[in-house]
């Protein structure tokens, strides 16, 4: 019988979970493959000594049909009484610290006087309590009437669809399917480097990746974006393209069924990035 075990996260819940930790160590000698969904994931489990050898790669896969909008960018924007020439950013993340949305806030406050306007940004998820303190922040700022928080909403395609550029601030994360569902939709995609977000945004080509709790580097971005539909355009066909390839709900089988059947090799699910050599890796 073969024994696997999957870790769909970074280590860092291992903190506070002392027990679990314990017994995932205990573990981990008797599995005959472990898998992780990122790069950063499989490296801290070789970290915590699971042998390469046992170690698998497999991301995380979505259906793309899911994310074909129901209704027309107008109309949703027409809902959400934005302008059809406004600017909309979108940041699909449910309201916890660990998100980076008071980062974005500092962000977007420092730029808001040089982005095109009218612009608005779109916050959509569970506000787990920090939602009235993120308010507060963006009134301070100046910006509160720019920002929409829309809780957790069962339409997040046609919002995506509605919006030009897509964010995702974490300071942490192992591998997010919010990015690459704003990619599946053909948004440019802005996030931060952690987890595995640098793995499915390459920096230039689908999106831009900056560091993580720096608001200066997220803000300039942010702006970068904002200035040149050119290559908002062209890094949003691209992350669409990445997606179907990569990143598909059909790729994510295929890599299960070859690890089940013994044909996965390490590292055989890895992409290859544009301009990526495995010297690089």
């Amino acid at each position: 019988m073969l024994r696997v075990m999957s870790r769909r996260s970074l280590n860092h819940y291992q903190a506070s979970h002392r027990l679990f930790t314990r017994i995932e160590y205990r573990l981990h000698p008797h599995m005959d493959l472990v898998c992780g969904n990122s790069r950063a994931v499989v490296r801290q489990l070789r970290e915590e000594g699971v042998p390469s050898s046992r170690l698998r790669l497999i991301y995380n896969g979505i259906d793309t049909q899911q994310y074909r909008p129901q209704r027309s960018r107008g109309e949703v924007r027409r809902e959400l009484g934005i302008a059809d020439t406004a600017l909309v950013f979108v940041t699909v993340a449910n309201l916890i610290p660990y998100k980076g949305h008071a980062d974005l806030i500092r962000a977007l406050a420092s730029i808001a006087d040089r982005l095109p306007q009218p612009w608005v940004c779109l916050c959509v998820g569970r506000d787990d309590g920090i939602g009235p303190a993120l308010q507060a922040q963006a009134d301070e700022a100046e910006i509160g009437s720019k920002l929409r928080f829309l809780g957790a909403r069962h339409d997040v395609p046609d919002l995506l669809d509605a919006a030009d550029i897509g964010l995702l601030c974490s300071h942490q994360e192992g591998f997010s399917n919010a990015v690459i569902e704003g990619m599946a939709c053909g948004l440019p995609m802005v996030v931060t480097d952690v987890g595995g977000n640098a793995e499915a945004v390459i920096h230039g080509h689908s999106g831009l990746v900056v560091p993580a709790q720096d608001p200066a580097s997220l803000a300039r971005a942010l702006l970068d974006l904002a200035l040149d539909a050119a290559a908002r355009s062209r890094m949003g066909a691209a992350g669409r393209d990445r997606v179907q390839e990569l990143f598909s709900m059909d790729a994510c089988i295929d890599h299960y069924s070859r690890l089940y059947s013994g044909t996965l090799e390490p590292g055989s699910a890895e992409p290859k990035n544009p301009g990526e050599t495995s010297e690089s890796r």
